[in-house]
């Protein structure tokens, strides 16, 4: 699996590459489940594959909120899901606070285990439709635009790219062992 250090030292098409296969390949290996195999978690901490659909279809339009701010402001910063902030205090999170954004706790939440797989691929289709076209009409002095993410630094949309690409192999290896049984 190709990770987001070895994704950022290939052109940027290569990453735009990946991405535009994720959502076809996502299709192709839940089409034909079952609701049920779709729905089995392999190990009671391990998402089902419906989960990672739903997932996706979720980060992604957050992907396309975070580009739409580097466009219209200079240098954002932004939260990381899964992690908190270096300075906490910064963001007006203290001791006992909930992660600010946790993938787990959308999975819950938003009950994912509750949707339908066809209709979750049908809106990562979208989503990731809209962002492949913002990403397309970028001028080249618009791809060096950054952000500062708060654990990895300062990122451009090159770096934001790249980042998606290994996200997307990760989560696909994710899916098809989820519905291999296995975690």
């Amino acid at each position: 699996m190709t990770t987001r250090m070895e994704y950022a030292q290939q052109p940027v098409a290569r990453c735009l590459e990946r991405m535009e296969r994720t959502v076809d390949e996502v299709a192709a290996a839940t089409d034909g489940q079952s609701d049920a195999s779709l729905s089995r978690r392999p190990a009671p901490a391990s998402w089902s594959a419906k989960e990672v659909v739903c997932h996706l279809r979720d980060i992604e339009e957050l992907f396309l909120l975070r580009f739409r701010s580097m466009l219209a402001l200079d240098e954002p910063t932004f939260l990381v899901l899964g992690e908190m902030p270096p300075d906490r205090t910064a963001w007006g999170i203290i001791d006992g606070d909930a992660l600010p954004l946790d993938p787990d706790r959308w999975a819950e939440e938003r009950q994912y285990l509750r949707h339908d797989t066809g209709p979750a691929i049908a809106a990562l289709r979208r989503r990731r439709q809209e962002t492949l076209a913002l990403l397309g009409r970028l001028g080249a002095e618009q791809w060096q635009r950054g952000s500062v993410h708060v654990t990895l630094g300062r990122m451009t949309f090159s770096d934001w790219v790249a980042l998606i690409a290994a996200h997307d192999d990760k989560h696909l290896a994710q899916l098809r062992r989820a519905l291999q049984g296995h975690p």
